[in-house]
């Protein structure tokens, strides 16, 4: 009998506890003196400025543009090609001629009766000039050279050879009755300029001293031989220029006649230009 009282206080502490429950909201706690229970508004970040430049560095410079090409878009330049170079442009020097070379070369000259004297180095400044220069006033023995003619001494002594070895007994053979050759008359020596005169584009070899153009020969009678177009000239006037022409490459390395463009109609234009490999130009 005990027992089962016991066991009945139990249930009913049970069934008691079951159906207690927590209230919805719990107590707050009470506000400290001076402090509102109004909740605190959430801090806002500072604003991040921008970061200033650092000192002493350079800027780039904005890429340069070019005209507009045909969409309306500018294209971009880039540096200019030798062809599109001007004298002052290219930045060219003088080439050094060695003292030994020289002095064999003009006594090579006096051997053949060259009449030509030294003169000061010449510096016409953007490369052009000539280290050790010669003037020539007879291209051999008895033939003059008109005018007077500035260049280095190689080309002298080519010119002096051609003449002796080509030219001589080329105008005996086409031109036995004007008598022997008395001048070569010249159209350029040294010059200080571009090919062809242009604005832009390669120095020409007047300008470094190793060129001569030869616009016609005099003789002891009869008419100057000018040098003109005679690729279909039948005559031994016509031979006698196609063969020198032809032989002037065994002395030159660039030979340019008539027939080879517009401009050099009037004249040949003979050179000592050295190309890699002994190559050499003919037309």
């Amino acid at each position: 009998m005990k027992n089962i009282i016991v066991i009945l206080a139990a249930l009913s502490c049970i069934g008691l506890l079951t159906s207690a429950r927590l209230p919805d909201t719990g107590p707050f706690p009470a506000a400290r003196p001076g402090e509102s229970n109004t909740a605190a508004p959430i801090p806002q970040l500072p604003p991040i400025p921008e970061p200033k430049p650092e000192s002493g560095k350079t800027e780039v410079p904005p890429v340069k543009q070019g005209p507009p090409n045909s969409s309306g878009v500018p294209e971009k330049q880039g540096p200019k090609l030798p062809s599109q170079q001007t004298l002052e442009e290219q930045h060219l020097t003088i080439a050094a001629e060695s003292d030994a070379e020289h002095s064999e070369c003009e006594r090579e000259l006096q051997v053949l009766g060259v009449v030509f004297k030294d003169i000061p180095r010449i510096d016409d400044g953007n490369g052009c000039g000539i280290d050790k220069p010669i003037k020539v006033s007879e291209a051999l023995p008895g033939i003059k050279l008109k005018p007077e003619a500035v260049f280095r001494c190689p080309v002298a002594l080519a010119l002096a050879r051609w003449i002796k070895e080509s030219v001589i007994p080329a105008a005996s053979a086409a031109a036995m009755d004007q008598g022997r050759i008395v001048a070569v008359n010249q159209a350029s020596s040294y010059i200080c300029r571009l090919r062809n005169g242009a604005d832009t584009g390669k120095v020409s070899e007047h300008a470094r001293g190793n060129a001569i153009d030869i616009a016609s020969f005099s003789f002891e009678k009869g008419k100057d031989i000018a040098v003109q177009p005679r690729r279909e000239d039948s005559t031994l006037i016509g031979a006698f220029q196609r063969t020198i022409s032809a032989a002037g490459c065994l002395y030159f390395t660039t030979v340019l006649d008539p027939e080879s463009d517009a401009a050099h109609e009037t004249h040949f234009h003979l050179d000592v230009l050295e190309r890699n490999g002994g190559y050499r130009y003919c037309h």
